[in-house]
């Protein structure tokens, strides 16, 4: 696991409450509308990548969702998010570890990442996130991918990111996907200011 990352993270969500955040997010509006639109149901297989404190499990719990997991770096905000659940936590998987050196220990229907994916400003390790997508996602499947537009922020919580379009995470995915949706999302942080992101929806075809 990357120390650093894992550290910074950490550090981040042991500070500060999950509303204190400028990614929090009461209503996960986009992501929910394209796992719906790519045809979740609820007994959807569903990964959310970098899920932390994120308020979507609780939608998709409301919803009856049932088979639920959320990958982290930081235990402090899977901790965060599991006392919030309360009792409804026991029907979720959690796992700390870091999207682009864990071993998927089962098949997905739909992979889920807002906000994690443009961390990766290495080569080495998009490709090395990429290569586990394409082992946890199965054939027919979708990944849904939110990350700042190429006109949003060029950090975030003081750390560089590498912004994306729909084309770059189409070359990023490689062969067997077919892009189903994309679109722009205006992010109101708790304070006020506008982050620009783009979410875009692909079908594993193969």
């Amino acid at each position: 696991m990357n120390e650093d990352r894992k550290s910074h993270w950490q550090g981040v969500y042991t500070a500060k409450a999950e509303t204190e955040v400028s990614w929090f997010q009461a209503t996960p509006s986009p992501s929910l509308e394209l796992l719906r639109l790519a045809g979740a149901d609820r007994q959807s297989a569903i990964i959310d990548i970098g899920g932390g404190a994120s308020l979507l499990v609780d939608h998709l719990l409301a919803e009856g969702f049932s088979d639920l997991t959320v990958l982290d770096l930081s235990e402090a905000a899977l901790a965060k998010a599991r006392a919030r659940l309360g009792e409804a936590a026991g029907r979720v998987h959690w796992i700390v570890g870091d999207a682009a050196e864990w071993a998927p220990p089962k098949a997905y229907d739909f992979w889920h990442d807002r906000a994690a994916f443009h961390f990766l400003t290495e080569p080495a390790e998009r490709e090395a996130y990429m290569e586990r997508l394409r082992r946890a996602l199965r054939v027919g499947g979708a990944a849904i991918i939110g990350t700042f537009a190429p006109d949003g922020p060029q950090k975030c919580s003081g750390l560089s990111v590498v912004r994306h379009d729909s084309k770059s995470l189409a070359e990023a995915l490689g062969p067997g996907f077919e892009l189903l949706d994309e679109r722009r999302h205006e992010h109101h942080t708790p304070w006020g200011s506008i982050q620009k992101f783009q979410f875009s929806a692909f079908r594993r075809t193969g």
